[in-house]
Order: structure tokens, then sequence, then C-alpha cells
């Protein structure tokens, strides 16, 4: 999936059920974290890329407070 459509499902969604998925994605990433400390991480792009999708969900409730919206 590319990031425009990414971003466009994210938008989509309410305030709460972002926080909802932003709480699930760090437990994912801790999770990655911890498979990678002990060796038996297989794709460790994948951390990379979720630390992006946090970061782009922290942006939009960020820009939605500063905006207003929902």
């Amino acid at each position: 999936m590319k990031v425009n459509e990414k971003l466009q499902d994210l938008r989509k969604l309410e305030n709460a059920e972002l926080e909802i998925k932003i709480k699930e994605a760090k437990e994912e990433l801790f999770g990655l974290r911890l498979k990678q400390s002990t060796g038996t991480l297989e794709k460790p792009n994948k951390i990379h890329e979720l630390r992006k999708d946090i970061a782009r969900m922290k942006t939009i409730l960020s820009e939605r407070k500063i905006g207003g919206e929902k």
C-alpha cells in the first residue's frame, strides 16, 4: 500500500480509533524490538515502517487538534 493510500485511510478514522491504532502499533513495535534484541527478527525494515506509521498517525491527530476538526 502506498503512503498516500495509507494517509487517506488513516484520515477517515476518528480520533479515538487513531489513538487505539497508535497504542497497538507501539505494542507491536515493542515486540519487534524485543525480537531484534534476541536476534530472531526476520524483517528489520518492519521497525522503520512501523515508526513512520506511528508518526503519521500522531501528525494527523495534532493537525486535528490545531484545526479543531472531528
